[in-house]
């Protein structure tokens, strides 16, 4: 995780510790994360983040110096960077889409009218969608991915709706996993959705024509692309 543990940001999903002020980055962590992981001796790496909303980029330049570092230090490892919004900045989107990386990934994180519920005032639906269509158009076989949480009191119809959405801006994988509430201060688990209910989902996305869904109880939102 990059640009440090504080979050400028408020989802009543989330329990990273959050400040209007979070320290500066350490301009030395690109450097410093990309001798890490090269000396791993992993395929694979998926680099996420806090949201910046204290930098003017909202950190795109940092993760952009990171995967240019990392894919000189290892050109063939494939790298994922899993971002936030950057406050709808197509900009910062379209710099980090063009800085090497293999899989661009930002969640939606749950169905349209859930929103403002689950995200934070300054996150949105559509601004996500946004986010997901500028990393596409901006270089061919630009490899897209999302997820979204379930068991927050979504409907049916309301999940279909959106996988729809996310396919219509042709994103590539799907994730779907059950939410947790991590702490008594987070938003309450509305349902445990069944192992079945999640299979039907996987096919369902399938049919719509995602190249890839996870689907379960325990799945990850950084689950691997390689898996299929």
């Amino acid at each position: 995780m990059l640009l440090g543990d504080t979050c400028t940001r408020g989802c009543r999903f989330c329990a990273v510790k959050t400040s209007n002020k979070p320290p500066p980055p350490d301009a030395l962590e690109p450097l410093k994360t990309s001798i890490a992981i090269a000396s791993w001796g992993v395929d694979y790496v998926v680099l996420t983040s806090v949201d910046r909303d204290d930098i003017p980029d909202g950190g795109s330049g940092h993760f952009a110096e990171t995967v240019r570092a990392l894919k000189e230090l290892k050109p063939t490892i494939l790298v994922e960077c899993l971002t936030s919004d950057f406050r709808g900045d197509l900009e910062a989107v379209a710099s980090l889409a063009n800085s090497g990386l293999d899989v661009y990934a930002h969640n939606i994180e749950t169905v349209r009218s859930m929103q403002r519920i689950v995200r934070d005032p300054r996150a949105g639906y559509d601004q996500s969608l946004g986010v997901l269509k500028q990393a596409k158009a901006c270089k061919k076989g630009m490899v897209t991915k999302s997820s979204i949480m379930l068991g927050l009191g979504e409907t049916d119809e309301e999940i279909k709706q959106t996988m729809a959405d996310l396919r219509a801006i042709d994103v590539d994988i799907l994730t779907l996993g059950q939410y947790l509430q991590p702490t008594e201060r987070h938003l309450r688990v509305r349902e445990y959705v069944t192992p079945e209910k999640f299979d039907f989902w996987k096919e369902y996305g399938e049919s719509l024509g995602f190249v890839y869904v996870a689907s379960g109880p325990l799945v990850s939102i950084t689950y691997s692309w390689l898996c299929f």
